[in-house]
C-alpha cells in the first residue's frame, strides 16, 4: 500500500511492537478495495489532467457527492490522491494505475475477494478448496483481465526468450502446450520464417490466440487446437515443445507426468523449453512477498505449486533430456527458462 510512514512511525509498528504491525496489512487490504472502486468508477482517468473539485468530479462520474467524498478521503489517506485548493489530484502512485497496473490491481483484488475465503481449509486439507478456471469461466470480465496479464507478460518476455533460446537450425514444428494467447508461438514464428506452431489449450483460452495470430498475419502458420494438456498428447516429431507458465498449475506428480508427455512429442535432438517462476528467487522484499502469495493462490485455487529449477531439471532428465541449461531472464529475474535437448 502507498501509505507513507515516517521512520519513527514505521519503527512503532514494525520494530518495537508499540503498535500492532498487522494493522498496516488491514489498511493495505482496505486501500486495495478502495483503489479498485476508484478504477471502476473512472476516478483516476477523470483526474488525469489535473486537480478537480469535488462537485465537478461527482458530476463527471455520476456519483453521489457525499459518498465520493468519503472514498476520496480514504484514497488521500493512503497516498493515491492529494487534496489542495484546486481539488483532488492523483499522485505518482495513482498514475501507475493509469499506466497499466490498474488491470493487475483489479484482477488480484477480484481473485482475493472472490476466491480466498476459506483459505484455511485448503491449508488444513492439503488440497484446493476453490476452482480458479471454473470461477474465471463464469466471469468474462475477470477472464479478460487475466488474459491481458498473460498477453502483456508474454509480449514483454518473448523477445528475450527467443534470443536466449533459439530453436535448432531447420526447425519446422513447434508445440506450445497451454499457451492459449499464442504470443510465444508468434515470437518464434517471426524469428523463423519456416516454422509452424501448434498451440493446445482449453477452448476459452484460445480466443485470445485467434485474435493475436490474425493480427500478426500468422493464421496460416499458428494452429490453435482445443484440448486438455493433461490427457494423451498425440503429437510426434516436434522440433520444440513449450511448457511456459504451465507446470505451476499442478502438483509434483501431475507436473512430472506432463513433462514426460511433452518430451515424448519431440524428435531426437528436439528441445524442451520450460518457463517458470523460481520459488527460491532472492530478489527484494516485494518480489519475495509476491512470489509467496502467488504460490499460495496456486495451492488454494488450483492445487498447484511453484517447482524449483532443480526439480524441473530432474523431470527433464528422467524423461530423456539430460544436460539442461538455464537462463534467468533479465526482464523478470524471478523467472527461469530451462532448455533441454532430447537425447
Amino acid at each position: 500500500m502507498p501509505l507513507h510512514l515516517t521512520p519513527e512511525d514505521a519503527r512503532r509498528y514494525l520494530e518495537s511492537g508499540e503498535a500492532p504491525g498487522p494493522h498496516l496489512d488491514l489498511i493495505g487490504a482496505m486501500a486495495a478495495q478502495a483503489a479498485a472502486a476508484g478504477l471502476r468508477l473512472g476516478l483516476f482517468e477523470a483526474l488525469a489532467d489535473g486537480p478537480v473539485p469535488l462537485p465537478g468530479l461527482a458530476a463527471a462520474l455520476g456519483a453521489d457527492p457525499a459518498g465520493l467524498r468519503v472514498l476520496l478521503g480514504a484514497l488521500t489517506a493512503t497516498g493515491y490522491l492529494t487534496e489542495g485548493p484546486g481539488g483532488y489530484a492523483p499522485t505518482a502512485v495513482a498514475r501507475s494505475l493509469l499506466g497499466g497496473y490498474g488491470n493487475t490491481l483489479l484482477f488480484w483484488q477480484e481473485v482475493t475477494a472472490g476466491l480466498w475465503g476459506g483459505l484455511e481449509e485448503s491449508v488444513r486439507s492439503g488440497g484446493r478448496t476453490a476452482d480458479f478456471y471454473a470461477w474465471l469461466g463464469e466471469r468474462p470480465d475477470v477472464l479478460a483481465r487475466f488474459q491481458r496479464l498473460l498477453r502483456e507478460q508474454a509480449e514483454w518476455l518473448g523477445e528475450e526468450i527467443v534470443d536466449a533460446a533459439p530453436l535448432p537450425d531447420g526447425a519446422r514444428r513447434l508445440l506450445d502446450l497451454g499457451g492459449g494467447h499464442a504470443r510465444y508461438s508468434i515470437a518464434y514464428c517471426r524469428d523463423r520464417p519456416g516454422l509452424r506452431a501448434c498451440v493446445v489449450d482449453l477452448p476459452a483460452a484460445l480466443e485470445a490466440g485467434r485474435a493475436a495470430t490474425a493480427s500478426a498475419g500468422l493464421t496460416g502458420r499458428v494452429e490453435l487446437l482445443a484440448g486438455d494438456v493433461r490427457g494423451e498428447l498425440p503429437y510426434r516429431g516436434q522440433d520444440a515443445v513449450l511448457l511456459f507458465n504451465l507446470l505451476h498449475g499442478f502438483g509434483e506428480e501431475e507436473a512430472a507426468a506432463l513433462v514426460r508427455a511433452a518430451v515424448g512429442t519431440l524428435r531426437t535432438g528436439g528441445i524442451a523449453l520450460v518457463l517458470e517462476r523460481d520459488p527460491g528467487h532472492r530478489g527484494d522484499a516485494v518480489a519475495r512477498a509476491f512470489t509467496s502469495f502467488f504460490e499460495l493462490n496456486l495451492h488454494h485455487t488450483q492445487g498447484g505449486r511453484l517447482h524449483s529449477p532443480a526439480t524441473v531439471d530432474g523431470w527433464l532428465a528422467a524423461a530423456g533430456c539430460p544436460g539442461t541449461r538455464r537462463h534467468v531472464l533479465t526482464r523478470s529475474p524471478a523467472h527461469v527458462l530451462t532448455v533441454a535437448t532430447r537425447a
